[in-house]
């Protein structure tokens, strides 16, 4: 797990953001509204973006979409956000995916996948939570929603851990949050504009 942990690190150096596409159900069954997602993502690819999760869906379909992305654009650092139960941890290992997030911190999710030697990476909001998941070795930590974690929590104290912000951030947030200390920030909601992706993500991509 510890090599997982620091391939992912090293990810983080080489780009500061993810970028985390929550599809609707349409997608799935709908060809053209699919194709012209994978043509928007493929110009983000070609731009040189890197992280990418899609939100885990109990849809039957989820799992060859993802798989085709997977197949589409080998290359990126693909995972699953919004983990929230062992299925979702399964469907994640059938397609072979890097890593994935939860929403929250679930302390016996984590030990199911740390036990499948898959990378979990807990969404926490409370001291109390940030500390368990730290004494059961987890470097990497989600502080989510960052605009209400506890003021308890200073990112400071804790040097050895790659935290990532996330919630409600676009990407104009990257250097403010990078400046604060986070390795990187998670863009969700505000990735999409007019059911479009951010044209200012392509701006980024394209100067950095």
């Amino acid at each position: 797990m510890n090599i997982k942990e620091d391939s992912f690190s090293d990810l983080l150096l080489k780009q500061s953001f993810f970028l985390l596409v929550k599809p609707e159900d349409n997608i799935y069954s709908n060809t053209s509204i699919r194709n012209l997602f994978f043509e928007e993502l493929g110009i983000l690819v070609k731009l040189g973006l890197k992280n990418i999760e899609i939100s885990w869906s109990n849809n039957e379909k989820w799992l060859d979409f993802v798989s085709e992305i997977k197949i589409k654009f080998p290359r990126i650092n693909l995972g699953s956000a919004s983990i929230v139960n062992k299925q979702s941890i399964e469907d994640s290992l059938k397609i072979g995916l890097n890593f994935s997030m939860m929403k929250f911190w679930d302390k016996d999710l984590f030990n199911y996948s740390k036990s499948k030697n898959y990378l979990l990476i807990p969404g926490i909001k409370n001291l109390k939570d940030l500390e368990e998941a730290i004494n059961l070795n987890c470097n990497i930590i989600k502080i989510y929603p960052i605009k209400s974690k506890a003021s308890a929590i200073d990112i400071h104290n804790f040097g050895s851990i790659d935290f990532i912000a996330a919630g409600g951030l676009s990407i104009i947030d990257v250097k403010t949050y990078k400046s604060l200390g986070y390795k990187a920030i998670v863009i969700g909601d505000k990735s999409i504009i007019n059911k479009k992706f951010d044209p200012k993500i392509c701006e980024w991509l394209k100067n950095n």
